[in-house]
């Protein structure tokens, strides 16, 4: 990825790496290209997540846009669809949303969305790069009386939360735990669950700055998993910082990860006649057992690289109707231009409601291979050195151990200064062994 974007916009901690200038910079930058587009003056949205940096950088946000000749509307703290799905609903000519994610709360970040809802291109950021860092366009100020103006706008999240809502029916009858990671979802998921007349329960509601995604959310599953095992729940969901993600637990407390979502998803809307072309997108680091499951069921499906953007390159090029990835974006283009974790959660339990399985059943759907992960931490000159001769030879012979009942991926993470290796096989002491070993050699290799 670029000098300043990565895989989902521009990461890192706050006031280091993503300070104030930064923030300032880059949205002039957006700003101008925003504003080349429209022949009157553009209006940008701006939401964020619950971090205690949020304000800072939302102010920042602000003035930049506004210094180049936006005018901008606050939303307040929304999750991230919410942002996709207003810039088209209020006419917007852009939209910015402030997170990090699952990140800790000492991250985060800055998303842009063009006017159709979508993210920006791999193209616009560069050009905005190439604004920021190298100068290639000078920054054009606004005339003093063209300047933009700054005003809240703390409503328009209810056509969000009408929208999301309206795409299920009556949810009553099943007992959900909610698990909101004190993020972002605390705005507007017991307004949603209770549209749908759901029994639902909130956990992690209280965000106060610095406590979004601690052992809890999306990341930290398995207290909610003991919660719901506990207070005999049927189901719970569980939400990262932003709410663009979900992931579940069954009645026993055990996980339900985006693959097994998008199993249960794919098999629903291929009965009914709603999976397009019969074929679903999800990433490379999809388990092996939803690869399978898309055979019996004489599905296809076409593993992108990890990140939702290229899940939903993927989606719009191929007219597909389900996409996601195994951490929890679940992408279904009929009602959202970008991963949404409450439509996930919903689209479930309903799923789970119209079938009157219980979830432990659902899962049932797709046999998981034993799958480990390890991150180790690197330089981008070590990311760019796992393209090197020798370390694809050293990849392929350990790849060869496995004998085909498995396989080993290796990738740098385009948000944080990690490389991920993960190693999948029936055997799970051996795929263990292999992990770390694999770990210890690449470190070494790459050094």
């Amino acid at each position: 990825m670029g000098r300043i974007f990565g895989t989902d916009g521009v990461r890192g901690i706050a006031n280091e790496k993503l300070d104030v200038e930064l923030a300032i910079a880059i949205s002039r930058a957006a700003g101008m290209i925003i504003k080349a587009e429209k022949t009157e003056k553009p209006e940008v949205i701006v939401g964020r997540d619950t971090r205690l940096s949020g304000t800072m950088l939302e102010a920042a946000v602000a003035a930049g846009l506004s210094s180049v000749g936006c005018d901008v509307e606050l939303l307040g703290i929304v999750p991230t669809p919410a942002v996709a799905y207003l810039v088209k609903e209020l006419g917007a000519a852009g939209g910015v949303m402030i997170t990090a994610s699952h990140n800790p709360y000492q991250y985060n970040g800055i998303k842009y969305f063009g006017s159709t809802g979508f993210k920006l291109t791999d193209e616009q950021e560069n050009r905005i790069e190439g604004i920021v860092l190298d100068g290639k366009e000078p920054i054009e100020l606004a005339k003093t009386g063209e300047i933009g103006t700054i005003r809240q706008n703390h409503e328009a999240v209810d056509l969000y939360i009408e929208h999301i809502a309206g795409t299920v029916g009556d949810l009553s009858g099943i007992k959900i735990a909610v698990d909101c990671a004190n993020g972002a979802s605390y705005a507007t998921a017991k307004k949603i669950f209770a549209k749908v007349k759901a029994d639902a329960t909130f956990l992690n509601c209280e965000p106060d700055g610095t406590n979004v995604n601690r052992e809890c959310g999306s990341l930290f599953t398995a207290g909610l998993g003991r919660y719901v095992k506990e207070n005999g729940f049927d189901i719970g969901v569980a939400f990262d910082g932003d709410a663009d993600r979900c992931l579940a637990v069954d009645e026993n407390g055990e996980l339900i990860d985006g693959d097994m979502f998008m199993a249960i998803l794919a098999r629903r809307f291929h009965e009914e006649g709603r999976l397009n072309k019969n074929i679903f997108i999800p990433t490379i680091m999809s388990n092996m057992g939803l690869f399978k499951f898309a055979e019996k069921y004489g599905m296809s499906c076409y593993p992108t690289k990890v990140g939702d953007r290229y899940v939903l390159e993927s989606l719009l090029k191929l007219g597909a109707s389900l996409g996601g990835e195994q951490s929890g974006h679940i992408i279904i283009p009929e009602y959202m231009t970008t991963g949404d974790g409450e439509l996930a959660a919903l689209m479930l339990i309903e799923s789970m409601k119209l079938s009157g399985e219980k979830a432990s059943e659902f899962k049932k759907v797709m046999t998981v291979y034993p799958q480990v992960m390890v991150n180790i931490e690197a330089t981008p000159e070590m990311k760019e050195k796992l393209n090197d001769a020798e370390v694809k030879s050293y990849l392929d012979i350990e790849s060869s151990r496995l004998e085909g009942d498995g396989r080993i991926l290796v990738r740098p993470s385009g948000t944080e200064p990690l490389i991920r290796i993960m190693i999948e096989g029936k055997d799970r002491d051996k795929i263990n062994a292999l992990v770390l070993e694999c770990a210890e050699t690449l470190k070494n290799l790459l050094r």
